[in-house]
Parts: C-alpha cells; structure tokens; sequence
C-alpha cells in the first residue's frame, strides 16, 4: 500500500505517516496500511487487533 521509495517499515513501526485522518470519528489511516484509534487501539492490514493500550488511574500524577 506505501508508494515511498523504499517503503515504510512493516506496520510495528511508528515511523509510517497519516494518509487519511478522521479524527471526527476517532482513527487515522497510515501509509503502511494500518488503521489508528483515538483510543491507542490498531487495526493491522492482516485483521489483526492491538488492543488499546491505556494508562490505568493508579499510573497518572496528580497535581494540587
């Protein structure tokens, strides 16, 4: 799907850009074929789920 000379790494990268961004809907389209969430969860080219990856309640700082 990438058309970059050479092509993008394979879709456990971080490196592929945006080609189709949705953020009214919550996900992005990479160039490596890879659908993004809003949420941090994926949906790779081979149907294959990354489920979200967020930080619990007990992980984040609070400030007074």
């Amino acid at each position: 799907m990438c058309a970059h000379q050479p092509s993008c790494p394979r879709a456990e990268s971080a490196v592929p850009h945006v080609v189709a961004a949705h953020p009214e809907q919550g996900w992005s389209l990479r160039c490596d074929g890879v659908i993004v969430f809003d949420d941090t969860g994926e949906l790779l080219p081979d149907g294959r789920v990354i489920a979200p990856h967020r930080v619990s309640v007990e992980g984040l700082t609070v400030a007074a």
